[in-house]
């Protein structure tokens, strides 16, 4: 068995070869070809953090496994990662345990990659302009992917803490030859063609009547039906699409809380992300259609980025293996 540190498997797992790997696995999860029971979740009996098992196996792949996270949100405030965990493969025929992959890079890594595989489906092409909220790990990987899918040229990052998303631009203009800006005026950062939202926040971060018409809005940092960062006026507006239904009914605040408000029903919902690249719905119909990606994470995507990373290991030699 390999394990494979957090080095180890950034190395391993470039964005833009993530972005193509959720495809496959984006289609898994829609087709049912791959079997995801419901994940263990809970939060800690002192709220400070929840605990997450999220299991997985394919035929496809001949893998089963599951990743087991800890998040920690107020990590950030002391420097620590809050997603923090690993990815554990088994053999499908034999069960033997294959991999123990770090889950911290495997989470950031492959949410901004299904983030930009939806803004490559639906986002305009001629999206020039990024607007990001949050300053941590997800919105730095964000950055680098929506940079690689569409040709943006300036990048407006919101966060609360004004300091650390200057500091998050001042990064970024070292590594892509876009225009980075910090501000401190929320409406700036979703008046840009494609809106990343990668907050802790449990209340609405952008509002509709801020969102210009043909954006793309990939919103990503909602995990509980009680949390939303886009209120329900930027909803109604938009053509909605999502990693996996069900997920949406159990922990999709940011579409939930509108069904539950009466505002829209559930066929507002236009469908999966696996069914657009299927070609079992329709994406974007014209240059003015708002659209929504809400991220919830799956474990197809887990799965099937861990296994591109331990194939990758084990060509070139790298993690350490261990015998039980």
């Amino acid at each position: 068995m390999l394990i494979i540190n957090a080095q180890q498997a950034r190395t391993l797992l470039p964005m833009a070869e993530c972005i193509d790997v959720m495809e496959p696995a984006m289609r898994a999860a829609s087709s049912k070809s791959m079997l995801i029971p419901p994940r263990t979740l809970f939060q800690l009996q002192d709220d400070s953090g929840f605990f997450a098992v999220m299991p997985g196996a394919s035929e496809t792949l001949q893998a089963y496994g599951a990743k087991v996270v800890s998040y920690h949100p107020a990590n950030a405030r002391q420097g620590r990662p809050p997603i923090q965990g690993f990815v554990t493969l088994f053999d499908h025929h034999t069960g033997e345990p294959r991999a123990v992959i770090d889950g911290n890079v495997i989470t950031n890594v492959r949410t901004a990659a299904a983030s930009g595989l939806a803004t490559r489906c639906l986002a305009r092409p001629d999206s020039h302009s990024c607007g990001i909220f949050g300053a941590g790990a997800l919105a730095e990987v964000h950055i680098e992917a929506m940079c690689l899918v569409r040709p943006i040229e300036r990048c407006m990052i919101w966060a609360r803490n004004l300091a650390q998303a200057q500091a998050l631009a001042a990064r970024c203009s070292e590594q892509h030859p876009v225009e980075f800006l910090a501000t401190n005026d929320p409406r700036e950062a979703a008046a840009c063609d494609v809106i990343c939202t990668t907050t802790a926040s449990p209340d609405p971060v952008v509002r509709g009547e801020w969102i210009r018409p043909g954006a793309h809005l990939n919103l990503v940092g909602a995990h509980k039906l009680s949390n939303r960062e886009a209120d329900t006026a930027a909803i109604i507006k938009s053509r909605v699409y999502v990693d996996l239904l069900e997920s949406t009914r159990n922990e999709g605040g940011d579409i939930m809380i509108p069904i539950q408000e009466g505002a829209v029903d559930e066929d507002h919902i236009i469908g999966e992300i696996g069914q657009l690249l299927g070609g079992e719905i329709d994406g974007r119909l014209h240059e003015h259609d708002i659209t929504v990606y809400n991220s919830l994470g799956i474990t197809s995507q887990d799965l099937y980025a861990a296994l591109h990373v331990l194939n990758k290991a084990l060509e070139t030699g790298a993690g350490t293996r261990v015998t039980f």
